[in-house]
């Protein structure tokens, strides 16, 4: 049961199934002169299901009003027919659900002599292998409190969203953002000054190595190891007449290899697509998900249960490859590779995937996967042609396991990054600073004691003397010696990070400074003085200074390490602070609007909600980007003065870029 639990939670984010067969029409029934209904009717397509309003183990369906006047809803959310029970292994719960069709009713009562109502109806829909993220069917309507039937009810158009099919009623007129001068494009203007070619590309390289080093630590776990020499040998037996066949046969396993894991990659990449991936870094729902997803994944390492995949499959694949000839047999024989070694792989590979979809870049999880695809093909070329390098092999032992273990610890040490960035995007304050900081201590403190050889975990080999009787080996390798010595070592270096020191290591993972409780330390990084587009664009011009924007947010790694390596440095302090009028915005930002704004975007009608909705609007619209970091120095009207920049730590470049502002303003 929990292998099944646990496949699905890393399946729900590696499949093209996400993508739900839900469509919902919204219309609007008079009944009387003071009552109306609100008529939602789900079509669900054969194999998927949505929740009950009542459901608690699962997204419920709930009607959601963000705006109304003259009016009030009448009671609860009501279905036309009762739901289905069920136990769903995906939530181990018992569940209440509707197939095929459903229509929900919201009765709402009219108050005044003009009524409007707008808001959403939100559902969650799964089928067997996947669930989607909540999903939003926005209505809008007005009307005068008569005789039924001679309430002017707005007539809804269609609008489409990536996860469903809907209707809403008619958009209100056009924002104002459009009519604002400072909300005029310049994607056209920005590209006269060239791009920052060389971050994008030394971005692409991060994440690539990030890949390659998970392939590389993917190799030494006990799942995968032991198979290259057998693969290996397998091979050559197989062609021994003809060597340059089994070497060709080798490489082309390696091939096969490369291909299912960048599959995996554009799936993921094909999904979400570029701003789903950035919306999804700083989701609350999916950064809790994630978080207790590495945390299983570490409990797994430790040695708590093996996540496997059902013995089904592996037979099955297995079978099919020994049936078949030729380069498809080569591809299934890759294939079930990838399945038998699922129980160390999968909690890497689940990590990296992670990082790479909310890394900013629409092919970052590509790229990603490429890497790591290349370090786990790259032993099996290699033996394939150097087949004598096979005897010179370290043995499969208990090394492969404190591996394991360790890669168990760093699983729980990234786990609480995910935890913070939902805890900062949302305020809610329970994962400040100090407090990661204490976890990240114990965390790495242990992790040393583990290798100094202090604590022993389920899957520790013990060792017998001649009578079968356990020896308890006090003995510790230099090589764990030297490990527990760097682990010890780096907890203690966070300890000053309790009073306020920026331990700079860790700037990038840690929460910013500012949700530090108790500092001793003055901090010498730029602090913005504005988080608001148009008050900061107000403040410059009022004070004659150009204007640096900085596009943010409380989940961007490469953002605090920016902050910490560059924005410290005295030159780049003095222009930012004395030079420019620094307003940062935080495109991840949940803290609602004053009011619903709804905007005109890619031939849809689009609705920012919150603060980060608004910014990231601005990004998009007016540079034309999406990633973060993201700074572009602009004139008091908004028209950019340089090239944008991104993540680069090169403080000369920095200081180029900021100088380079300041001479054309100065023109």
């Amino acid at each position: 049961m929990m292998k099944r639990f646990l496949f699905c939670m890393l399946l729900a984010f590696t499949t093209l199934a996400t993508h739900a067969q839900v469509k919902f029409t919204v219309e609007q029934k008079q009944v009387s002169a003071d009552q109306f209904e609100l008529i939602f009717t789900g079509t669900i397509e054969p194999g998927w299901h949505i929740y009950a309003t009542t459901e608690k183990n699962a997204t419920p369906t709930t009607f959601n009003v963000d705006k109304k006047s003259g009016c009030e809803p009448d009671g609860a959310l009501t279905a036309d027919k009762k739901a289905q029970h069920h136990f769903e292994e995906a939530f181990d719960a018992e569940v209440d659900y509707y197939e095929g069709s459903v229509k929900f009713t919201q009765k709402v009562k009219v108050t005044g002599e003009n009524y409007s109502i707008e808001g959403f109806l939100e559902y969650g829909a799964c089928d067997d292998h996947s669930c989607m993220p909540p999903t939003a069917v926005d209505f809008k309507f007005t009307g005068k409190g008569v005789a039924a039937g001679e309430a002017q009810a707005e007539e809804p158009s269609a609008e489409e969203t990536p996860a469903t099919e809907i209707v809403i009623a008619e958009a209100a007129s056009a924002s104002s953002l459009s009519q604002n001068t400072w909300w005029t494009p310049v994607i056209d203007e920005l590209a006269q000054f060239g791009e920052n070619t060389d971050t994008a590309n030394r971005g692409l390289l991060a994440i690539f190595a990030l890949g390659f080093l998970g392939g590389l630590i993917a190799l030494f776990t006990p799942c995968v190891w032991p198979i290259i020499p057998m693969t290996v040998s397998f091979f050559l037996k197989r062609s021994k007449d003809d060597k340059k066949k089994g070497i060709r046969d080798a490489m082309t396993y390696g091939a096969a290899i490369i291909v299912i894991y960048v599959t995996l990659g554009l799936a993921v990449t094909l999904i979400f697509g570029a701003s789903a991936l950035n919306s999804l870094s700083t989701n609350a729902i999916f950064n809790i998900f994630f978080c207790l997803m590495l945390v299983v994944f570490a409990a797994s390492f430790l040695g708590g249960f093996e996540i496997t995949l059902p013995s089904s499959w592996n037979n099955a694949v297995d079978s099919k490859a020994s049936s078949t000839s030729g380069l498809l047999s080569i591809f299934l024989m890759a294939f079930t590779l990838s399945l038998v070694s699922f129980s160390c792989t999968g909690p890497i590979i689940g990590f990296l995937l992670v990082e790479m979809a909310t890394s900013g870049s629409v092919v970052g999880p590509t790229v990603g996967m490429l890497g790591f695809a290349v370090a786990l093909a790259l032993p099996f070329t290699l033996f394939a042609l150097f087949p004598t390098w096979l005897k010179g092999m370290p043995k499969s032992g208990n090394w492969m396991n404190v591996i394991k273990v360790s890669l168990g610890f760093l699983e729980l040490a990234f786990s609480l990054k995910f935890l913070s960035v939902a805890d900062l995007a949302y305020g809610w304050h329970i994962l400040d600073r100090e407090v990661f900081l204490s976890l990240w201590i114990i965390i790495f403190a242990l992790l040393g004691a583990y290798l100094i050889g202090w604590i022993r975990f389920p899957h520790d080999e013990d060792e017998y003397d001649e009578m079968g009787e356990v020896i308890i080996n006090t003995r510790t390798s230099v090589t764990r010696f030297f490990m527990a010595l760097v682990c010890f070592a780096f907890a203690l270096y966070m300890v000053p990070g309790l009073w306020g020191a920026p331990c700079k290591a860790v700037s990038a993972f840690a929460p910013p400074m500012n949700t530090q409780d108790f500092n001793l330390y003055k901090a010498s990084s730029v602090e913005a003085k504005y988080h608001n587009y148009e008050e900061g664009m107000a403040a410059a011009a009022a004070q004659g200074k150009p204007v640096m924007l900085d596009f943010t947010g409380f989940g961007c790694v490469n953002c605090r390490k920016m902050e910490a390596a560059v924005w410290t440095d005295e030159k780049v302090k003095n222009l930012m602070e004395n030079e420019y009028v620094l307003i940062t915005l935080y495109v991840d930002e949940k803290t609602p609007l004053p009011e619903i704004i709804e905007v005109q975007e890619n031939g849809q009608t689009r609705k920012l909600r919150t603060l980060g909705d608004k910014w990231s609007y601005l990004q998009r619209t007016k540079f034309g980007a999406n990633a973060q970091p993201f700074y572009v120095l602009i004139d008091n009207e908004g028209k950019p003065l340089n090239s944008s920049y991104s993540y680069d730590e090169d403080i000369d470049k920095y200081v180029d870029f900021l100088t380079t502002g300041l001479k054309n303003y100065a023109k």
